[in-house]
């Protein structure tokens, strides 16, 4: 493609026209909340661990079929999941000697209705 070819687009119309990210501005405590998990979910391990749990049969993993998957130990892999269950991203339930991990879907859902503009599941979370 040619610089002639290229078409110019004026995003301030469309920018206008859409709605706002949120419904009103992040208080500072809830910004606080939010930054922390979203921080947690800002490392590739941490991250693909939290969709090797969404995605795993059953909605939950257990953590022998995490490990696999990765080239790191068992310790880091225990560290990143002890940052997402803090986070309240994950929960985990001991079985025997195995934890089993969950994603929690209602927290997931808040951080949704904080990137999804004019949608039902962010006025939903902001009712709560």
């Amino acid at each position: 493609m040619s610089k002639q070819d290229r078409v110019v687009v004026d995003l301030s119309e469309a920018v206008a026209c859409c709605s706002p990210l949120v419904a009103e501005p992040l208080s500072a405590e809830h910004s606080v909340e939010l930054a922390r998990v979203f921080k947690a979910m800002g490392d590739p391990v941490r991250l693909r661990l939290l969709s090797l749990i969404a995605s795993h049969a059953g909605g939950e993993a257990c953590v022998c079929d995490l490990t696999d998957v990765f080239d790191l130990t068992g310790a880091t892999i225990s560290h990143h999941l002890k940052v997402l269950r803090e986070a309240g991203l994950i929960s985990g339930e001991r079985r025997g000697t195995w934890v089993y991990y969950r994603v929690r879907p209602d927290l997931l859902a808040r951080l949704s209705a904080v990137l999804v503009p004019g949608s039902a599941i962010r006025d939903a979370a902001v009712a709560r």
